[in-house]
């Protein structure tokens, strides 16, 4: 670990516990960062600690489980059903539901328990820090960290301040994040979508459009994708994709293909083929059918292949 052991590890705390924040708070703990977690829930512990144990017992399997990850969450990661318990926590991250006046009063309720110094963030994957910010009495101490799901899969961590966040603050929370052994990526402004979700949305905009002109199924598409992309962005970049083929190349196939690309003059057809598979019932695996059938068998053959996948990168 690259925190100093005669420094005190900071006490983190994550405000509501999804399968995204019991992540999070599991990434602090195995690092031995002394972890609280509130859910006012009253099934929460019992689905936490089988969320953790979980997540543990993956990192098992692909021999990512360092020796003293089990014992850290054991003694550093702790329930709780009240507010208060975060008054004692230097950095506290909100990981409720994706609704504005929700987190705005959470918030409000929050601050005032909170030591001056402590940091908020959120782990939101959409709004605008500044418009999280707004009512905060605190806003210096406010800055975005959106973990990807899960965080012990997919290190990347986005993180963005808003107007008024204080420039020791981001950098304390690179540090902590980067100490944890996640990757995180820090924006020069606030952007829609942040930087993963505008990349993976840009692509299924152009996957939805090949499919609507006809040109291939679902399916097809999805092969081509693991077979060229999914092969390279494990060890490279659409930057380093770019150099490596040689930038006149790329720009000579960009001038005559990006006018050809989907953009918002097709986005009510795009979007019609998502609506008419939500209309029906048809909403992926949880349902059973989305693009793809899923029974009992295909799910077992994909939480394999992604346990595989993700296990080489480890």
């Amino acid at each position: 670990m690259s925190t100093s052991a005669a420094q005190p590890l900071p006490t983190i705390g994550v405000v509501g516990a999804g399968l995204l924040g019991t992540g999070i708070a599991a990434q602090f703990a195995r690092r031995g960062y002394p972890t609280r977690v509130v859910d006012t829930d009253p099934a929460a512990p019992e689905r936490i600690r089988a969320q953790v144990a979980s997540i543990l017992d993956e990192l098992a399997q692909w021999n990512a489980l360092r020796a003293d990850d089990r014992s850290n969450v054991a003694q550093h990661l702790s329930i709780h059903a009240d507010l208060h318990s975060m008054a004692a926590c230097e950095l506290v991250i909100e990981a409720i539901p994706e609704k504005l006046e929700l987190k705005r009063t959470l918030y409000a309720q929050l601050e005032p328990l909170l030591s001056r110094t402590a940091i908020l963030a959120s782990n939101t994957s959409g709004f605008p820090p500044d418009e999280l910010a707004r009512d905060l009495a605190r806003p210096e101490q406010f800055l975005i960290a959106h973990f990807w799901n899960a965080p012990h899969t997919v290190p990347l961590v986005e993180v963005v301040g808003c107007a008024q966040t204080n420039e020791n603050i981001i950098e304390q929370v690179m540090h902590w994040l980067t100490d944890i052994g996640n990757e995180p990526v820090r924006l020069g402004k606030a952007i829609a979508g942040f930087i993963g979700n505008r990349i993976q949305y840009a692509v299924l905009r152009e996957a939805l459009h090949i499919v609507a002109e006809g040109v291939a199924t679902p399916q097809d598409v999805d092969k081509v994708v693991r077979a060229t992309l999914g092969r390279r962005y494990p060890y490279a970049g659409p930057f380093e994709v770019a150099d490596a083929g040689g930038l006149p190349t790329f720009l000579a196939v960009s001038t005559h293909l990006f006018p050809e690309l989907a953009d918002n003059r097709n986005l009510d057809n795009l979007l019609a083929l998502l609506q008419e598979k939500v209309d029906q019932g048809q909403t992926g695996q949880r349902s059973g059918q989305g693009f793809y059938a899923w029974p009992e068998e295909s799910l077992r053959t994909f939480a394999q292949r992604r346990k595989e996948t993700l296990a080489k990168g480890k």
